[in-house]
């Protein structure tokens, strides 16, 4: 990035993204324990629901000094209702930052070509430098019919500079050969010539961000989804006397339902894991304060992981699933038996 008069101007881009579960915010996080210790770098992650819980387990795993700075645009696609979100929450994080090098995370459900042709229009062409795009992958995905006929998985692949099969550990041999075919078979319909890499748990390299990108595209009309409020979102409401808040949303063929509880409210740790491990869903992610102290929770089809953090403002859980798999009642019942107050009571 270089500066002239103040003015921010061809900061190194990246955009990092793929579809639910795939592991785009472990790869963020490994990026973070790479980045250059004299560097500024931010990161804008999008997310489906209103909730917001990326910043929060971005956050508190990042000590203070680390010079990260982080901006959520939750509630949908962040390049809706003309990228105005988006524009907004970039442009206060680039003046706040002023950084070495942004990263953009789209939700798992957006659309990555409307959100990189956004990015590379006259106003940002001198302030953003877009390097390579990197989409991840689990390539055992492509056995299933509701990944490889979903318009915005094919998208994020076909967007992509680089593509990531992650969670390579968890592959046979089939599964390496069949990304390969799948990504052959996409250059062969006109997608441009993608490099093919494997990964695991997130662990992709600094130096596969580096490099113009070659899929800048030419969008020629604009999606929308469904929810379009002016009202504010949830993650931005201040909480009522009754100590949460709760957002739902719906389109893409999934549905989220989250919740925002106070600070002082503080959950049985055991309890709260032996819930998230019971729910059925597609993806969940949560930070939680609890007796034990503050944790973040990633739950996809290979599992619960727990990991410690350093900090957080409040307890945050996003659950997406299909749109005919909702327990919404019977969630928020069990998170609030959880409640160490709500216990003893």
């Amino acid at each position: 990035m270089t500066q002239k008069n103040d003015k921010i101007l061809a900061v190194p881009t990246n955009i990092i993204t793929g579809f639910l579960g795939v592991g785009k915010t472990s790869a963020i996080m490994h990026l973070l324990n790479e980045k250059p210790s004299h560097e500024r770098w931010a990161i804008l992650v999008n997310e489906f629901g209103e909730i917001g819980v990326d910043g929060s387990l971005f956050q508190g795993s990042s000590a203070a000094d680390q010079q990260v700075f982080i901006k959520e645009v939750p509630g949908g696609c962040m390049c809706c209702a003309s990228g105005l979100p988006m524009q907004i929450a970039l442009n206060l994080l680039l003046a706040e930052a002023k950084p070495d090098r942004l990263l953009i995370e789209p939700t798992g459900l957006g659309h990555p070509v409307e959100v990189l042709q956004l990015l590379s229009n006259n106003y940002y062409s001198e302030i953003l430098d877009l390097q390579k795009t990197v989409t991840l992958v689990d390539a055992r995905n492509l056995a299933d019919r509701r990944y490889t006929e979903h318009a915005t998985f094919n998208q994020q692949i076909a967007i992509a500079d680089i593509v990531v099969g992650n969670k390579v550990d968890l592959y046979s041999d089939v599964h390496q050969q069949a990304l390969a075919s799948y990504i052959s078979n996409q250059q062969i319909q006109g997608c441009p010539a993608q490099q093919l890499l494997f990964a695991e748990h997130g662990k992709i390299e600094l130096s596969w961000l580096s490099g113009k990108t070659d899929h800048v595209p030419v969008v020629h009309r604009h999606h929308h989804h469904e929810k379009a409020s002016a009202a504010p979102i949830v993650a931005e409401q201040p909480m009522p006397t009754s100590g949460y808040l709760k957002a739902a949303n719906q389109g893409e063929g999934f549905s989220s339902v989250g919740w925002r509880f106070a600070p002082d409210k503080v959950f049985d740790r055991a309890k709260l894991v032996a819930l998230l491990a019971r729910i059925s869903a597609e993806r969940i992610k949560a930070v939680f304060i609890t007796s034990d102290g503050i944790f973040g929770y990633n739950s996809t089809r290979d599992g619960l992981t727990e990991a410690m953090l350093d900090e957080c403002l409040e307890s945050r859980i996003e659950i997406i699933c299909d749109e005919d798999k909702v327990e919404e009642s019977a969630w928020e019942q069990a998170l609030k038996q959880a409640l160490i107050d709500e216990a003893r009571s």
